[in-house]
């Protein structure tokens, strides 16, 4: 099996909690937040478990990835800005 190069993939353990509540509601359970400690630290602990850094900015991938699609969204805006100005 081929190694995966080490990347700095980050996530937010809220996001975990989430999908865990939601889950367990969907399989007839009833979770309650808040009447038994904080969820966020053993979701924080869970992701670094499995290799995944916890952050309150949730993915960095994606972060960046829509960085990325904005400003090339607002570098076409700009463009077609200066070809409409050009026109009158």
């Amino acid at each position: 099996m081929e190694e995966m190069p080490k990347v700095n993939e980050t996530y937010n353990p809220w996001s975990i909690v989430n999908l865990v509540f939601r889950h367990l509601a969907q399989e007839g359970l009833h979770p309650v937040l808040g009447e038994t400690g904080d969820p966020g630290a053993p979701a924080a602990e869970l992701l670094r478990a499995l290799g995944i850094t916890p952050a309150a900015e949730g993915n960095r991938q994606v972060s960046a990835r829509t960085s990325e699609e904005l400003a090339m969204l607002r570098a076409a805006f700009e463009e077609s800005q200066r070809d409409s100005g050009s026109e009158r």
